[in-house]
């Protein structure tokens, strides 16, 4: 595009040149003059620029890039004034090197320039471009007033050369309005045509993607990379990818295109029932790990979550980092599809072997084993066996009931334990150190039996009667209906009651006393006495009668 072509406001570039470069006649000549004198103590060439005149010209213009000199006393060297003595050799071959581009300059051509703004006056700015300075009105810029450009790089395109007075004139407001009109030229493709096209990854940032879609830069949020939310796109892109995507909505105030991935693909929730299904195994990949479970990735833009309860058979995994990597490849299997919230969980430990039949088969009901106390609670403790962990609740740690898991026992010891329970279904043992120790309550029974007298302390009251110890660690159940002629409600915790044992298991450790039985008994065994003194009355008496009829 010409100069000429370019509808713009009324200026006079001629007048803007002129001041952007007027100076005293003394100034902005370009003359060639003669070193005369290399003073490298004041770090200076003395150069005779003719008239009579001499003026100065620092060293470092006459070096090349090491430092050496490339000039000698009696050289003829180019320079511009600058008035008040001092020279530039380096002014002068920008300004002979403009002049040769001038001169070669083709208005056929177009000349796009990319350059730093150096200078500033009431018309305009120059534009240094490799040592070409070019001057472009402020009414070409597209600057703002208020901020300051110096120091600015810009792209601008060349409108004016003039041959004769040796200036270039360059518009940044064509290129950009040249851009706009492009840009809306996409955005209306875009939008109109709501089909994917092919976009370039340029920069890659926390909160999405910069994407560029035919020369037009759009966002992709983070939040529409992938149909399984919101993720991290520096984990699954790189500037320079290629990728599909759908416009979804461009802002021309703030000029910012919003781009889509996720929606220039097939949504897998939409079919998920022929993609995938509960109890398949499949393989996927780690792609986050959280203390509380595994995010991983399926493949088909699905994303399951894999809780930290479903990664082993241990059920003391402290943290899933110590099981598994990002990155890693591993079997799964789907325990769960939510359609609706669009979540899949899966397991890992199902595919595993389960620790419960390798003990079942290796240990069986009573085998006394050796493990390892792993935690204690208020119920208990558990303790690793094997591969399993076991429960050794507190009352089967001792016939004491005094003692329990946490004022015998701390996590890794090592304690002898007789297996009282296996349920292979549920998963669970039940373990017991009581039972390795003499029963109490067995040996109660060797010297007790059922109409035995006995008597107890009041321990505890229940609706359903109360509780009596014999002896130590020796407690019997005295039921409601057994406490005859005793009455339920005056009986005091400490009080001593008499009764008869009514009930004894020492193989389950249960004990029932009966008042009401005692009671019976007792009359029973007064009747009993009775009759025998009876017996015994009549017998002396037949006695006397034989001895007097003798």
């Amino acid at each position: 595009m010409k100069f000429e072509d370019i509808e713009i406001e009324d200026v006079d570039f001629e007048a803007m040149l002129e001041e952007s470069f007027k100076k005293s006649e003394s100034k902005n000549d370009l003359v060639t003059g003669t070193i005369v004198r290399i003073d490298e103590k004041e770090d200076q060439a003395i150069v005779d620029i003719g008239g009579g005149r001499d003026a100065s010209l620092p060293l470092c213009e006459l070096k090349d890039k090491a430092g050496n000199l490339t000039f000698k006393e009696g050289d003829s060297i180019n320079v511009v004034t600058m008035g008040r003595g001092k020279i530039s050799h380096t002014m002068a071959q920008n300004r002979v090197a403009l002049n040769e581009f001038i001169s070669e300059y083709d208005d056929e051509q177009e000349y796009i320039i990319e350059g730093t703004i150096t200078k500033k006056n009431k018309g305009g700015y120059v534009v240094d471009c490799d040592g070409l300075e070019f001057f472009m009105p402020r009414t070409l810029s597209y600057l703002s007033s208020k901020t300051d450009p110096i120091g600015k790089k810009v792209k601008a395109v060349i409108v004016k050369v003039d041959k004769e007075k040796g200036s270039v004139v360059v518009s940044r407001k064509e290129l950009i309005e040249r851009d706009k009109n492009k840009n809306d030229e996409i955005v209306s493709a875009l939008l109109e045509n709501k089909e994917p096209v092919i976009g370039t990854i340029k920069k890659i940032t926390s909160y999405g993607m910069f994407v560029d879609v035919g020369g037009m830069d759009g966002l992709v949020h983070y939040s529409q990379i992938s149909h399984k939310g919101p993720v991290n796109p520096s984990k699954y892109f790189q500037e320079g990818d290629e990728v599909h995507v759908i416009a979804l909505d461009y802002d021309k105030k703030k000029k910012h295109l919003s781009l889509s991935i996720k929606d220039a693909n097939l949504d897998p929730w939409s079919d998920i029932d022929s993609i995938i299904g509960v109890g398949d195994t499949v393989t996927a990949t780690v792609s986050n790990i959280e203390p509380y479970g595994v995010f991983v990735d399926l493949g088909e833009d699905l994303e399951a979550f894999l809780h930290v309860s479903e990664i082993s058979w241990d059920k003391n995994v402290k943290h899933p980092k110590d099981y598994l990597v990002n990155g890693q490849e591993i079997n799964v299997e789907v325990i769960e599809i939510d359609k609706e919230g669009r979540r899949l969980r899966v397991s890992l430990k199902n595919l595993l072997p389960k620790p419960m039949d390798a003990f079942a088969s290796e240990y069986k009901l009573g085998d006394v084993v050796k493990g390892v106390v792993t935690s204690i609670t208020d119920f208990g403790a558990f303790v690793k066996v094997g591969t399993v962990e076991g429960l050794l609740h507190n009352q089967e740690i001792s016939w004491d009931k005094a003692q329990n898991a946490k004022s015998t026992l701390k996590v890794g010891d090592e304690i002898e334990v007789k297996i009282i329970k296996i349920d292979k279904d549920a998963g669970k043992i039940s373990l017991s150190k009581k039972a390795l120790e003499t029963s109490p309550i067995k040996a109660f029974a060797q010297t007790h039996k059922i109409g035995s007298i006995v008597t107890g302390i009041v321990k505890d009251k229940k609706e359903f009667g109360v509780f009596i110890s014999l002896q130590d660690n020796i407690d019997a159940l005295i039921r409601t209906e057994d406490l005859h002629p005793l009455k339920f409600d005056e009986i005091e915790k400490g009080q001593e009651i008499k009764g008869v044992i009514s009930f004894i298991d020492a193989n389950n450790d249960k004990i029932r006393v009966s008042v009401k039985r005692l009671e019976r008994q007792e009359e029973r065994e007064a009747m009993e006495q009775l009759n025998m003194d009876q017996d015994d009355s009549m017998t002396l008496g037949d006695a006397f009668k034989e001895q007097f009829k003798k």
